[in-house]
């Protein structure tokens, strides 16, 4: 049995082009925060957009197709990760950063530096705006747990960054 309904609005071209315009820098930001690894990003992001392209079923909104697709780029992951042992040292891409202020690159650069459980929890929620609910719906982990990842990765941060970067 489907979770969803057959859209009668099946995925026309325009609609994906459209919605692969509005979240292919969300989707990747996701991905890449897992993987820190561009061109692994890249690719999984690719795989993440022809599972939308070759989904049968319907979208409430556009918020219900992106929870769908971070869902769906979380579990590639996941996967990914769990078929091999990847550590990526490759820099963080210029187009990920959403401004070019010392501060923020500093900011991003120690999320970055966070172990995933703590890392991709922060980027759901202060750059992808989700709450906790969303994130534990996303994740697949219970709210307690997000809730207790997103104290315990900004705990991190703090320790590491200058005390008037948190003001």
């Amino acid at each position: 049995m489907k979770r969803f309904k057959k859209d009668t609005k099946a995925m026309t071209d325009e609609k994906f082009l459209q919605s692969y315009d509005k979240f292919k820098n969300t989707v990747y930001a996701v991905i890449f925060n897992y993987l820190r690894n561009a061109e692994d990003a890249s690719e999984l992001s690719q795989d993440t957009f022809i599972k939308l392209y070759t989904y049968d079923g319907g979208f409430d909104s556009d918020e219900h197709m992106k929870a769908w697709l971070l869902r769906v780029a979380v579990n590639s992951c996941k996967n990914y990760l769990r078929g091999r042992n990847h550590i990526s040292a490759s820099p963080i891409p210029e187009d990920v950063t959403a401004d070019e202020r010392f501060e923020t690159d500093e900011i991003i650069a120690e999320v970055m530096k966070l172990p995933e459980k703590y890392r991709v929890p922060i980027h759901l929620f202060y750059y992808e705006e989700y709450g906790i609910s969303e994130i534990a719906d996303i994740l697949g982990l219970p709210q307690a747990t997000v809730k207790t990842r997103l104290k315990r990765g900004r705990d991190k941060l703090r320790k590491n960054l200058r005390e008037e970067d948190w003001l």
